[in-house]
């Protein structure tokens, strides 16, 4: 079968990949659409370490072909999107209901793919669910039913972009109504955030990018103002002569630094900072911790803090309903044999969303 690999070196196309059946707890999907996630590219400019050779992809919806012993939830024919997050749903986080921080969820890949050519060589899974092919092994806890008129291409989205973006306003954030907020990136997760806090009910949204061709699709998802951030000298000023006391909440969703302490200064009294963007697992960010005194805080975010179980029925639901924007997302749809030419668009910054389809 056909699927995106990296080896360390560089990311192919193969097809002559091979899977294992579904084992205990844990069922096939025949995958119909993935999206391409910066961290995907991640793993292959080295900024998020993992194992090679790996399967990429953890953005992904498809149909149920096989379950294992033990699975009731799903069965054969079961259209599913799929979390990344195979939490084991036992231990005490799980309990709490804090399934992002299951330890067993958090950087123990398996390994079950090989390739016809190297049979002896196991390929690792990438962030449990390696949906850049066209049958992947996953828990079943990862797969959530959904109804089968929401496209594929759409219905992939909500594993991650949406999980991440949305997840992080409503659950972690936990944004009122009211309340002001700023997003530094309008990406596919800025623009979930942008959504997220749009059905929060927040009365000011200004969306923050470098590309000024984003401030349509920004206003179109919920953006109240747009900031320019290469045609103005200070985006901190250019936000503050919006809200001249800050903003209630500031989302960095890009991954640089400076962006971190862009998002700190841009706080308004007992503000916090959601920290979504991807860095270097070494870099580091200053900011001036008398701030802090202010009742101010910085807050880290995994995955939304969500509860996939929940959280993605309940978006697909408002996708169904109208409130909740999936086909806009899309901003081009490539076959998996042009990952490449995928990787590129994202890589330039002008999709919300590059779609790979098997």
């Amino acid at each position: 079968m056909k699927g995106v690999i990296f080896d360390g070196k560089e990311a192919q196309v193969v097809d002559d990949l091979e899977v294992r059946d579904p084992d205990v707890g844990e069922i096939l999907v025949r995958i119909a659409a993935a999206g391409l996630c910066h961290s995907d590219l991640s793993v292959i400019d080295g900024t998020i370490p993992f194992p090679v050779p790996v399967v990429l992809g953890h953005e992904g919806a498809g149909t149920v072909e096989a379950v294992g012993p033990g699975v009731t939830h799903v069965h054969p024919g079961d259209h599913v999107a799929l979390s990344t997050l195979a939490n084991c749903g036992t231990c005490a986080e799980c309990g709490r209901g804090r399934p992002t921080m299951c330890r067993k969820a958090i950087g123990r890949p398996g390994k079950p793919f090989t390739r016809g050519s190297q049979p002896e060589v196991p390929l690792y899974n990438f962030a449990s669910t390696s949906v850049f092919a066209e049958r992947t092994v996953v828990k079943a806890v990862q797969a959530v039913r959904i109804d089968p008129a929401i496209p594929f291409t759409s219905a992939a989205l909500i594993g991650c972009g949406v999980l991440t973006g949305v997840g992080a306003v409503l659950n972690r954030a936990r944004v009122g109504l009211g309340d002001t907020v700023a997003v530094i990136g309008c990406g596919g997760i800025g623009l979930n955030v942008i959504q997220g806090a749009r059905l929060a009910g927040a009365s000011r949204i200004v969306a923050v990018d470098a590309v000024a061709g984003k401030e349509a699709v920004a206003r179109q998802f919920g953006a109240t103002d747009f900031v320019d951030a290469r045609a103005v000298d200070s985006t901190v000023e250019a936000v503050q002569a919006l809200l001249p006391e800050g903003v209630d909440h500031a989302f960095e969703c890009v991954g640089a630094t400076a962006l971190v302490r862009q998002a700190v200064d841009l706080l308004n009294r007992h503000g916090q900072a959601v920290l979504l963007g991807m860095t270097r697992p070494d870099a580091e960010a200053s900011f001036r911790p008398a701030e802090m005194f202010l009742d101010k805080s910085i807050l880290g975010c995994r995955y939304g803090s969500s509860r996939p179980q929940v959280d993605i029925a309940l978006y697909a639901e408002l996708y169904r309903s109208g409130r909740l924007l999936l086909d806009e997302l899309v901003t081009a749809v490539y076959p998996v044999e042009e990952f490449h030419a995928a990787a590129e668009a994202t890589h330039g910054g002008g999709v919300a969303r590059a779609v790979l389809t098997f």
